[in-house]
């Protein structure tokens, strides 16, 4: 790999998260690799169920946005179908951190197995214009849906952070740009930032951090503004986003894979805490991800969930500033109105 470009994240051979984005009071976890070790040996029996069936999905992902509004589908863990309307009467198709394989492993007969099948299938959904993969970590960047999607032959521009196109070259996807963070790219109607997360990448025991991570802030031609965290722990990094770009209209974020937080305080959010990242960004509307799909830490399967709602009803705040939508939902969520400033 090329020496990286010096900047307040990475010294030239690895990135980091900088002291910037780093909370006022920083949670004590820290991702020893021994302390994993040692977690994994000892971790409490599983009570996630072994399989659910998932709701039958409402709306539909090939119809158009009704007026005023983005239609945002949940398939579930991080991956969202987005459609934002054009100006021409068509929409523009974006799938984040896709995953639609039975594990997020390097092996498909080990690893986190999904407890789920994907609320809609990658066959059902509409021609895909643009994919976001935030990170290298194998629950976010899923080869296997990535080659899928080549097949189809639907040739998205695939936007990643810095030093993660090598991994995806072999897939069949030929258009995929590398952004720092907060660099972007512009195309018709639509223009994608890469902004800063307080996480970490690894694909395999030797390239720790060798990979970018990050979020994406979405502006359509109209200036409305969605955005989607990736994978991310708590940290100041909600308000210089929101400095920087503006808030955003609507914001998607993590709210599992917490537990023990001796361990992920640095990595994850919890439910909370994405509350507060709301708050931070001072986003219009949330809606929680990263939960209820694989088993990658110990907290119950619908405890994320039940956090968030007691955490927006115990602030006082309105039950639909944010929450989680079902697994293959298909809902039209209204942009911010001048009024709603």
């Amino acid at each position: 790999m090329p020496p990286l470009p010096a900047s307040d994240h990475t010294d030239g051979t690895r990135f980091f998260n900088p002291a910037s984005i780093r909370p006022d009071t920083t949670p004590p976890g820290r991702m020893r690799r021994l302390s994993i070790l040692k977690w994994q040996w000892n971790r409490p029996k599983s009570d996630w169920p072994a399989w659910i069936e998932n709701p039958v999905p409402t709306g539909d992902p090939h119809a158009l946005p009704a007026p005023g509004t983005v239609q945002v589908t949940f398939i579930g863990h991080s991956t969202f179908l987005i459609r934002l309307p054009r100006p021409d009467g068509t929409a523009l198709s974006i799938l984040t951190d896709p995953i639609f394989s039975l594990r997020c492993s390097p092996f498909s007969f080990m690893g986190p197995r999904r407890v789920r099948a994907p609320g809609r299938a990658l066959a059902d959904l509409p021609r895909i214009d643009v994919v976001l993969v935030s990170h290298a970590h194998y629950d976010h960047m899923d080869l296997p849906t990535l080659r899928a999607l080549a097949r189809r032959g639907d040739d998205p521009l695939v936007v990643t952070p810095l030093c993660n196109a090598r991994f995806m070259r072999a897939t069949g996807l030929r258009r995929i740009m590398e952004l720092d963070w907060w660099q972007s790219v512009a195309m018709p109607d639509l223009q994608v930032t890469c902004t800063p997360a307080r996480h970490g990448a690894a694909r395999t025991p030797f390239d720790h951090n060798k990979s970018l991570w990050g979020g994406f802030m979405l502006r359509d031609a109209a200036g409305h503004r969605l955005f989607f965290a990736g994978d991310t722990a708590h940290g100041r990094h909600w308000g210089l986003i929101r400095d920087r770009l503006g808030a955003p209209d609507i914001a998607l974020l993590p709210i599992g894979a917490y537990d023990p937080r001796e361990l992920m305080a640095g990595v994850h959010t919890t439910p909370e805490e994405a509350l507060e990242g709301l708050r931070q960004l001072e986003a219009h509307h949330g809606i929680g991800m990263h939960f209820g799909t694989f088993r990658l830490t110990d907290e119950p399967m619908d405890e994320p969930v039940r956090r968030l709602a007691r955490a927006v009803q115990d602030t006082g705040l309105p039950p639909d500033v944010m929450g989680v939508m079902d697994h293959g939902e298909c809902r039209d969520i209204a942009w911010r109105q001048p009024d709603d400033a």
